[in-house]
């Protein structure tokens, strides 16, 4: 199945492997979306990267991945829920063209001032939640694994390889992490035999090519990959998309803009278009919806606004 989160522990704890492949959510999430193929190829990766960092968080936030940029591409951005529910978008400088050959230094990076950000968001309903972390680099690396590689190694101390890939499709991501060899984790195995088994991991999923991750499905991936290994298993877990635009939630915002706003723009368009900044769904409201918003918004009395907020 796709829009699965799959993960497995190597039987001598040196090591986990995690994999992901989305079709519909990716899909879903691109419905609206119009982005140049290298842009939506460079969103995708980021997208299976969340979703493959995101199963171990252990609380119930969220994390946010940022590709801030100073070239054609301001920004890329992902949002994935502890639950695997995701979002994701990008933004484009008006007027600056795509580079011939593309790249994620020269889409992102033109100017060496482009970030990598990662924020992790507990919640601001969860009981005695951690204040919201973020960390922020240099990005450094000539793909989005790189990226979140040296992210990894540099900022969490933890030896992370990825294999990321995406098209129009589909998305999918493969990631091998080492584990801690104090504490006994490795049942009993020493030091030596700890490096060498997540050494030998490694050179495994090091065979794996990028037209794999999106031609095969995960079972399959995997066993061909570790087919002479001890793997435990851990229940799937479903990943969907989930952008919470509504109609109400849009038209809450146009009445933010106030009756003469609308009026005028009505007057010159016959209408309002908008589009959800997150996954572009359009909302087209007409004279009668615009009128609309002021007659509710009349009607509700000052208690009942107090209640709302």
């Amino acid at each position: 199945m796709t829009d699965q989160l799959k993960k497995y522990l190597f039987e001598d704890h040196s090591a986990r492997a995690q994999a992901v492949k989305l079709n519909h959510a990716w899909q879903t999430g691109m419905a609206h979306q119009s982005y140049p193929e290298c842009v939506q190829q460079l969103l995708g990766e980021l997208v299976a990267a969340a979703v493959l960092l995101a199963g171990n968080i252990k609380f119930d936030g969220s994390l946010v991945l940022q590709l801030q940029g100073d070239g054609p591409v301001a920004l890329i951005v992902v949002e994935c829920s502890a639950d695997l529910a995701i979002r994701a978008t990008a933004s484009l400088r008006e007027g600056v063209p795509i580079p011939s050959i593309p790249t994620l230094q020269s889409l992102l990076n033109a100017h060496g001032q482009g970030r990598f950000i990662v924020m992790l968001d507990p919640g601001r309903d969860q009981p005695h939640a951690q204040p919201p972390y973020q960390g922020v680099v240099p990005l450094e690396g000539q793909t989005v694994a790189e990226v979140l590689e040296l992210y990894m190694r540099h900022s969490e101390q933890l030896d992370t390889r990825l294999w990321l890939a995406a098209n129009a499709d589909q998305c999918a991501g493969l990631l091998m992490q080492r584990l801690p060899d104090h504490g006994g984790i490795s049942i009993g195995a020493s030091a030596e035999e700890h490096e060498s088994a997540w050494e030998r991991a490694r050179h495994l999923a090091g065979t794996l090519k990028t037209h794999e991750l999106l031609a095969l499905d995960t079972d399959t991936l995997i066993h061909r990959l570790f087919s002479e290994e001890t793997l435990i298993a851990f229940e799937p877990q479903n990943v969907r998309w989930h952008c919470p635009c509504t109609h109400a939630r849009v038209a809450d915002m146009l009445r933010m803009l106030g009756r003469s706003e609308i009026e005028s723009i009505l007057s010159e368009q016959g209408h309002v278009d908008i589009a959800c900044n997150f996954c572009g769904k359009p909302y087209r409201f007409d004279a009668i919806d615009c009128a609309g918003l002021f007659i509710e918004a009349a009607n509700v009395s000052p208690d009942d606004a107090k209640s709302v907020h």
